[in-house]
């Protein structure tokens, strides 16, 4: 008795050889057995709270209450009517795109630097280590960071010889903490786009010099093109990202002074351990998940179109 293998058929101890679909099948199956603590892991950690979470919008005074009601859409239609709400969605507008575009114009620039070979290598390595710093740090040692650095008799205000408070001054605060979540954020453009820039073939600058093609000019019609699916990529995913910052301005301002840095994710959050209204905490959240789910589908589809 022994185990024979050849590419068509398949010989066990019993002599019997096993059919084409009864070796897809268990090629199947040992697949699916190898994603299974993954997929389980989803589904405990991911999947079956989303579901409770929408079950919790449509109800009255969940947790709290063993016997909870069902009160349909009243939920939604009293977050939608709360001043609030449409308050921590401006901002979140504001920092969300702010910090988007920033992050793309200093990636870019930083991307182009560091791809240029004006700088010598010993050069650019320096400015890459640096560059790339911001991204090392956790979002606690950020938030620790700047906090000392722009406290009123931090470093920042020394420098400026002001007495300047930062992230508790109503005209500056969301402005501060969307510099702060900028400056964190931009090495993930840099260092994508300079891959992006390092795959451009060498001919098609050349070629557009030689047709007499100006810097400026190369830069639009060559650079830019190529660099449209990275670029198109990297914004969907940082508005994805960015719209569900929490623990950066929680740790930095908590969402005041009066509001001014409240966020869609600071206001959930208040409302489910602050104010403990669990349903209304649950159906922000499913207003949240709804909104991120259509810039999901936007890079879903992008994505495929590439491929």
């Amino acid at each position: 008795m022994s185990l024979r293998t050849t590419d068509d058929t398949e010989v066990i101890v019993t002599g019997v050889p096993l059919s084409r679909r009864r070796r897809q099948l268990r090629k199947t199956t040992e697949s699916y057995a190898f994603l299974s603590p993954t997929i389980i892991l989803l589904l405990v950690l991911m999947i079956v709270p989303i579901i409770m979470v929408i079950g919790y919008s449509f109800q009255d005074n969940v947790i709290l209450n063993k016997s909870p009601e069902f009160v349909g859409i009243a939920n939604f239609v009293e977050i939608l009517g709360d001043p609030g709400f449409w308050k921590a969605t401006g901002n979140t507008l504001v920092f969300t795109i702010g910090s988007v575009i920033a992050h793309l114009i200093l990636g870019l620039g930083f991307a182009m630097m560091l791809n240029s070979t004006l700088l010598h290598h010993a050069a650019r390595a320096i400015f890459r280590a640096l560059y790339v710093l911001p991204w090392l740090f956790t979002v606690a040692v950020i938030a620790v960071l700047w906090r000392m650095l722009l406290a009123p008799n931090g470093v920042i205000n020394f420098l400026l010889n002001t007495d300047i408070e930062w992230l508790a001054s109503p005209q500056l605060a969301l402005g501060t903490i969307t510099f702060i979540n900028i400056w964190a954020g931009y090495p993930f453009f840099m260092v994508s786009l300079l891959a992006g820039l390092q795959g451009i073939p060498g001919e098609l600058n050349e070629a557009a010099t030689v047709d007499g093609a100006s810097a400026i000019q190369r830069f639009w019609n060559v650079t830019i093109p190529q660099l449209r699916p990275i670029i198109i990529s990297l914004v969907l995913l940082d508005l994805i990202w960015t719209s569900q910052q929490f623990a950066l301005i929680w740790m930095t301002t908590g969402g005041g002074p009066i509001d001014v840095t409240e966020v869609l994710s600071t206001f959930t959050y208040k409302l489910a351990f602050a104010k403990y209204d669990f349903s209304l905490a649950a159906t922000s959240a499913v207003l949240v998940l709804l909104m991120s789910m259509v810039l999901a589908v936007f890079y879903v589809r992008h994505q495929k179109a590439r491929d």
